[in-house]
C-alpha cells in the first residue's frame, strides 16, 4: 500500500515539477524580462538561411542568460526614449543547433543569392560566417537590430534576413558577405549612423560586437563563458 500511494505522488509531482522550471538555473524567457523587446526569432521558422527550421528551436522564443536579459533591457530603455526598439534575432543556441547548421553546411552547394551570394556554401565554415562552436551556445550572445515603433519600415535588404521592420543597416540580419562587417565602407550614411547607434548602445550596456556581423554582440561578463548548453528553445 505505501508502494502504491508513493508511485501515485510521483506520478502526480513529476509533471507538475517538469513544467515549473524548464530552464536551466540562470536562464530566463527575454518576455519575462522585457516584454516590450520585439522577437523574430529566425531559426524556429524557414525564413533564415537554412530554409527551414534549425534542430533544437521548438518555439519562436529568445532565452538568454538573466546577466544579459537585464543588460538588454537597459538598451531597450534607452531605445524607447527616442521613439525606437530592439528586434532580437536570435539569442540562446543549444549546441544541437550549432552542429545541425556545421553539418548542412558541409553537405556544400552554390552560392544562395539571398543569403551567402559569393561563397560557396561548403566554404562557409571556412568563411567565418557558419561557426563550428557558437558563442549563443553559452547563452549571453544576441542577434538583433533596431526598429521604429510606428510605421514598418519600407528597407528590403538585398542580402540577409528579408525585412523585418528594421532601420536600414546595409544588410538584413545573416548576410553572409563583407559587407555586413560592422565597420564595411562604403555605406549609406543612413546604414552607418544606424550601425553605429546600435554599436554604442551595447557596448555602453556592457557587450561586444563580433567584427565580422553588426548585429552579433555577446556581455562581456558573461556567466558561462566556458559552457555550451543543449536544452531546447521552448515556449513557457
Amino acid at each position: 500500500m505505501g508502494t502504491f500511494f508513493a508511485g501515485l505522488a510521483l506520478a502526480i509531482a513529476s509533471p507538475l515539477s517538469a513544467h515549473a522550471d524548464p530552464l536551466p538555473a540562470g536562464f530566463v524567457r527575454l518576455a519575462d524580462v522585457d516584454p516590450t523587446i520585439r522577437q523574430d526569432i529566425r531559426y524556429a521558422g524557414l525564413d533564415n538561411f537554412l530554409h527551414r527550421k534549425a534542430d533544437g528551436y521548438d518555439a519562436p522564443v529568445c532565452i538568454l542568460t538573466a546577466q544579459a536579459a537585464k543588460a538588454l533591457s537597459g538598451v531597450q530603455k534607452a531605445m524607447a526614449a527616442r521613439g525606437l526598439t530592439l528586434v532580437v534575432f536570435d539569442c540562446y543556441r543549444p549546441a544541437r543547433a550549432v552542429d545541425d547548421m556545421g553539418k548542412w553546411t558541409r553537405e556544400g552547394g552554390p552560392p544562395d543569392p539571398q543569403w551567402y551570394p559569393t561563397v560557396q556554401r561548403g566554404d562557409l565554415i571556412a568563411k567565418g560566417y557558419v561557426g563550428e562552436l557558437s558563442s549563443h551556445s553559452r547563452g549571453s550572445t544576441v542577434d538583433l537590430a533596431i526598429a521604429g515603433t510606428g510605421k514598418k519600415s519600407a528597407v528590403h535588404p538585398a542580402c540577409g534576413a528579408p525585412d523585418g521592420g528594421t532601420l536600414d543597416f546595409g544588410t538584413g540580419f545573416d548576410c553572409f558577405d563583407p559587407t555586413s562587417e560592422t565597420a564595411h565602407r562604403p555605406l549609406s550614411a543612413e546604414a552607418a549612423a544606424n550601425r553605429r547607434m546600435l554599436l554604442a548602445a551595447m557596448r555602453a550596456a556592457g557587450f561586444r560586437n563580433y567584427a565580422r556581423e553588426w548585429w552579433h554582440f555577446t556581455l562581456v561578463k558573461e556567466p558561462f563563458p566556458k559552457q555550451r548548453f543543449h536544452f531546447p528553445v521552448t515556449a513557457d
